[in-house]
């Protein structure tokens, strides 16, 4: 039906006020709701204000019924409607139908879009050479492009974002205006006459010159020989620069490598299409779903064994070293999709490496100037633009594990969309942990957990963390009365809580006790009944001041108690064992009373005259802080299998652990009984149970004394670890009689050991949670802070 019944013209009018809210200004909806009301023959006015859209709509009470029921139900793509409240108001008079100029009156209560991935309508104008954006790098229309990271203020309008430097040329104007046209109110509009526009800058040859414009009439052309040469190519996208070479150049992928100092740390590739990489990945359905959609994430994706087909592009090896997977995106720019050659385009590398435009660890790199000093020893072209971009953010990272979306790192796509809190809380700031930061404010119920920032050991992350705070802030009226922090005394992010307290009140979360909140946030527990939480990962805090990381705690929002843990061993020498698992493998052969005979991998990976040092420190007990820390015991057992000595990124040798695991010739062949952990009463708590490794270890040496692949020991591992979880939760269950279990923690990363564990669990009539939408490691820490923060704020304050 486009318009009222007959019948109700001859009703009296109405008019009525109606408030939308949610994500509902940068997509489209007033010229939506423009349209809905035009059809329907209302008068009145559509705005955005600080709340959201808020049209006074007048005409027959059928029509504005009709109004009010279609307005989410009809609303665009991109709109997320979170509620819609409608009043009866004084009628005003009056004919036609308007948009009229924001307010920004009031609080920003509004949600701000995520970027999205440039629409199927706008990539045929893009390859059409009929059309006036034909090849334009920045077309756009009001259902794609840019939005939170062009963001200066709200209501959003042009004046509010990066474009507002751009004067509409007629053309563009004349679309902006028009109701009938896609571009009706798109605020990033523009075209080749009124920018924003691109140029290519390349290295000059002389050490400390300046890099030079390259007077050329296609830059993106000249970017994409340059790239076929083996160039690396810095290319400023939506919320950062990016680092890009031929992926499947061996020369160029290990230049690129060896600039950034990035040791064996895969990189993601860019691929044109899905046809472009099915032969090298394994696609399912929901795979297919992400890489094509209007997110577009990275998407780890398991890789194809055996030989290629022929002629089929590959990515050198260098591209991702013994990973069990390949990180795959599509392009979301037009921008990207110029890069990698349209159809009708000769020439470039169909698959390009796009890794962020930073040195390890740092922010990534959004400023011109900045481009141009920091990333003058890794690039040799930069290819930029000159729309200024707001708000860094980095690309997101996802997995599907047992067909669903698994949250690696939330970022461009989804920040900065709010979480739905399942209780209430206090306007406050969480602000995470050091490593993979991001933090989270909250009031009432709703969380907005910000885009990955970085590594917190970096005074230029801890200056993007203050910059971010302050934008959200601006985004989202949220004014903080307490800020949240982790309990470690030495991390930079409780430092800068304490620091930026400004006499709010600090309270601190233990580790892993935020890692399981998260998890019951996530899945809309109010927390008036525990779980057993799982928490699994490298490093956290304890209570007692060891280095926790093994944890089943039976736990809500208001605290936890810790049921069982990992025996503890010595971490001898803190980073220096994370960074060389093979001395991690010698402290736990050491603690399980197995000797450091010659014939086991982890014993020759060692230089001898470092053994005998760290013999000495094990015995007098020097710099070894007791850990429980899973992530160390699978860095353990990967050295012990002869898989990986050597760590040069976070997890590497747990990673490789799980690529030699998928490697195994069947699960029936990998189960072996004999790895068993035992479980012991613990020393230091009354109901307590301990998990001891040492008949897990033992079993480990008899394989690899027996010649059993490192593939068989990584698989029967695994299923050890998935065997303790199901062992440890049934007997947290019979004491204490709870069927709900949260699996968290970056260890949960691994998708072959979570769905395990999920299975074992769920045949035994668990209830099971894992993470989708916020990261198991400690990108989501700030979410469960914020809980136990909120919840323990009422009835005692940790302050510092």
């Amino acid at each position: 039906m486009s318009g009222p019944q007959p019948a109700a013209a001859a009703e009296a009018a109405q008019r009525r006020r109606v408030v939308v809210r949610g994500v509902v200004q940068g997509v489209g909806f007033r010229p939506f709701v423009y349209t809905l009301a035009t059809g329907l023959e209302l008068s009145g006015h559509v705005t955005n204000t600080g709340e959201g859209v808020v049209a006074e709509v007048e005409g027959a009470p059928f029509a504005v019924a009709q109004f009010c029921d279609r307005i989410c139900e009809q609303a665009p793509p991109l709109a997320q409607v979170e509620s819609v409240d409608h009043q009866e108001v004084p009628l005003a008079g009056g004919a036609g139908f308007r948009i009229v100029p924001s307010r920004s009156d009031g609080p920003a209560r509004t949600l701000v879009s995520p970027d999205t991935a440039v629409c199927e309508d706008c990539l045929r104008e893009l390859a059409d050479p009929a059309d006036r954006r034909h090849r334009h790098p920045f077309i756009t229309c009001t259902h794609c492009g840019p939005r939170f990271t062009i963001v200066t203020g709200l209501p959003y309008d042009r004046a509010h974002t990066t474009m507002a430097g751009f004067p509409m040329c007629p053309d563009c104007a004349r679309e902006y205006a028009d109701p009938a046209d896609r571009r009706f109110h798109a605020q990033p509009v523009a075209c080749p006459a009124c920018g924003p526009r691109l140029e290519l800058l390349v290295a000059a040859p002389e050490p400390g010159a300046p890099p030079r414009r390259v007077p050329v009439d296609d830059p993106v052309a000249e970017a994409r020989r340059l790239l076929a040469d083996g160039a690396i190519v810095a290319v400023k996208g939506l919320g950062g620069y990016h680092l890009a070479c031929d992926a499947s150049n061996a020369r160029a992928v290990a230049l690129l490598r060896r600039r950034k100092d990035r040791d064996d740390k895969p990189f993601a590739v860019m691929a044109r299409s899905v046809a472009d990489v099915e032969h090298l990945v394994h696609l399912g359905p929901e795979e297919r779903r992400l890489l094509t959609g209007a997110v577009r994430p990275i998407v780890l994706l398991r890789r194809r064994r055996g030989p290629r087909p022929p002629g089929a592009v590959r990515p050198a090896d260098e591209v991702a070293p013994r990973s069990p997977d390949l990180g795959v995106m599509l392009p979301y720019t037009p921008v990207h999709h110029l890069l990698l050659g349209l159809p009708a385009d000769a020439g470039g590398p169909p698959l390009l490496v796009m890794t962020s435009g930073n040195a390890g660890g740092e922010p990534i790199v959004t400023d011109d100037a900045e481009a141009l000093e920091a990333l003058a020893p890794l690039a040799d072209a930069w290819l930029r633009h000159d729309r200024a971009i707001h708000v860094p953010c980095d690309d997101s990272v996802v997995r599907v594990c047992d067909g669903e979306l698994l949250m690696v790192r939330r970022a461009r796509g989804y920040a900065p969309l709010p979480l739905e809190l399942p209780v209430p809380v206090r306007p406050a700031l969480a602000v995470g942990g050091d490593l993979k930061n991001a933090f989270c404010l909250g009031e009432g119920r709703k969380a907005w957990l910000s885009a990955h920032i970085g590594d917190m050991g970096d005074l230029a992350t801890q200056r993007a963390v203050e910059r971010a705070e302050r934008q959200l802030e601006s985004i989202t009226a949220v004014r903080p009365e307490l800020l949240a922090a982790d309990r470690h005394p030495g991390y930079r992010s409780a430092q800068w809580a304490t620091r930026h307290a400004s006499g709010r009140p600090v309270v601190r979360v233990q580790h892993h006790h935020a890692h399981i909140a998260a998890a019951m946030a996530e899945h809309g527990l109010d927390g008036s009944r525990p779980v057993i939480g799982v928490a699994f990962d490298g490093t956290g805090y304890g209570d007692d001041g060891a280095v926790w990381g093994g944890e089943f705690l039976v736990a809500d929002y208001d605290g936890f108690t810790r049921f069982s843990h990992l025996a503890y061993v010595p971490l001898p020498g803190g980073d220096a064992s994370v960074h060389r698992p093979y001395r991690m493998a010698l402290a736990h052969l050491r603690a399980a009373g197995l000797a450091w005979a010659p014939d086991l991998p982890c014993v020759t990976a060692c230089p001898t005259e470092e053994r005998r040092v760290l013999e000495r420190q094990l015995e007098r007990n020097l710099n070894c802080v007791p850990t429980s820390s899973m992530g160390r015991l699978f860095d353990a057992v990967s050295s012990l299998a002869g898989v990986c000595h050597r760590a040069g990124y976070e997890a590497q040798a747990a990673i490789e652990l799980e690529a030699a695991a998928l490697g195994a010739p069947a699960v029936a062949d990998a189960d072996g009984a004999e790895y068993a952990f035992a479980l012991r009463p613990a020393a230091d708590s009354g109901d307590a149970v301990r998990a001891d490794p040492a008949p897990v270890l033992a079993a480990v040496v008899d394989d690899v004394r027996a010649g059993v692949a490192p593939e068989l020991v990584a698989a029967r591992f695994h299923l050890a670890v998935a065997s303790l979880v199901r062992r440890t939760c049934a007997l947290a269950r019979e004491r204490h009689g709870l069927e709900t279990v949260a699996l968290t923690g970056g260890v949960f990363a691994n998708a072959l050991l979570s769905s395990a564990c999920a299975a074992a669990l769920g045949q035994d009539g668990f209830t099971v949670l894992r993470h989708r939408r916020v990261p198991p490691n400690d990108g989501g820490l700030a979410l469960g802070q914020l809980m136990a923060a909120a919840r323990a704020s009422g009835r005692r304050t940790a302050a510092n």
